[in-house]
């Protein structure tokens, strides 16, 4: 295999060719683990390519290797009393409707994006309706299209970065797509509520999901033991420059902060999980140094663009966590890279 990363040998179908980016040797370390050696593992006949794992009696986890040579994601189920809420749909590699059939045991399902990333919402089209926070909507409309699956191929129709069964991709379908906005809450029955938060910052539209029940947030990309980028910029929603942004990220973070004692742990939709609340204090802290000296990162990576100009990309340690990457010389704006001539 390609790529800085050794293979890890899960149960999943699919075989990794090809990796993007070098990933965090912790996060790595823990899926190796967590894959390779978990008793809790398992894999369906409805999809060969999902590793299911049972978090708790009623959370299941289910990872997808990812297609295009980006950490490997997270979905999450809920099995509420009368229904089921699927958190984020992947690629839709296989029969992800199917899977959460089984595993709910036909309960009605409620489907929900944290944000566009393909990784998150390319498999929206497995099902009749998904939600999402209205300044996410016009993203996810605009990239899931019927071509939205062909950057995973080369020239000749080869896979690049995953080994997976064409036929198994989702053929492209309309599907009804509905915007909620902050602090809408979604009933599994009873008094399961589940609340969606919005958190931009990665995303104009990001949010997180807090079940209000068994005190668990499910984080999306705000939170990540690998890299946690803020401000990707140029997406529909954020026209203006307001929400893909280190202030926005922050602004909403300590709002959540404030809601601690709501929530025992988080589970975000890459690598380490089970991640315990208070880590949402470091990153805000960490958010708060960058805002108020963003010249002091503790590290930085330059590429040359096919233009053949550099961009430069800046990270700040999370102490005892992670890294948050930004752009220095545009502040809060925080695009995928700043561009230098």
């Amino acid at each position: 295999m390609d790529g800085h990363m050794w293979p890890i040998h899960g149960l999943s179908k699919a075989k990794r060719i090809l990796w993007g980016p070098e990933q965090n040797q912790l996060s790595w370390a823990y899926m190796k683990m967590l894959r390779e050696e978990s008793r809790c593992a398992k894999v369906y006949n409805v999809n060969p390519y999902v590793e299911v794992y049972q978090f708790e009696d009623n959370l299941y986890g289910l990872f997808n290797q990812n297609c295009d040579g980006m950490g490997d994601v997270w979905e999450y189920l809920i099995v509420g009393p009368e229904k089921a809420m699927l958190i984020d749909t992947a690629f839709g590699i296989g029969d992800i409707k199917g899977l959460c059939d089984e595993l709910s045991g036909g309960k009605e399902l409620i489907v929900v994006n944290t944000h566009i990333g393909p990784d998150h919402a390319f498999g929206n089209v497995r099902f009749d309706r998904v939600y999402c926070h209205e300044l996410e909507y016009d993203s996810i409309k605009k990239r899931i299209n019927p071509h939205a699956w062909d950057y995973m191929f080369d020239e000749d129709g080869k896979n690049i970065w995953l080994q997976f069964d064409k036929k198994d991709l989702p053929a492209y379908r309309e599907y009804e797509l509905i915007a909620v906005s902050n602090h809408h809450i979604f009933n599994l029955g009873e008094d399961y509520d589940v609340e969606l938060i919005w958190m931009p910052g990665h995303a104009a539209g990001h949010s997180v999901f807090l079940d209000k029940k068994r005190r668990r947030l499910f984080a999306g990309d705000c939170v990540c033991s690998d890299v946690m980028g803020v401000g990707s910029g140029g997406r529909p929603g954020d026209e203006k420059g307001i929400y893909c942004t280190l202030e926005a990220y922050r602004n909403e973070l300590k709002k959540l902060c404030e809601r601690l004692e709501e929530f025992d742990y988080i589970f975000p939709g890459h690598f380490m999980v089970y991640l315990e609340n208070h880590v949402m204090r470091s990153i805000l802290v960490t958010l708060e140094d960058i805002l108020k000296n963003p010249d002091d990162f503790t590290y930085k990576t330059e590429q040359i663009d096919k233009e053949g100009r550099r961009r430069i990309q800046y990270y700040k340690l999370v102490p005892g966590f992670s890294v948050i990457s930004y752009n220095r010389e545009r502040g809060v704006y925080m695009k995928s890279a700043e561009v230098v001539q």
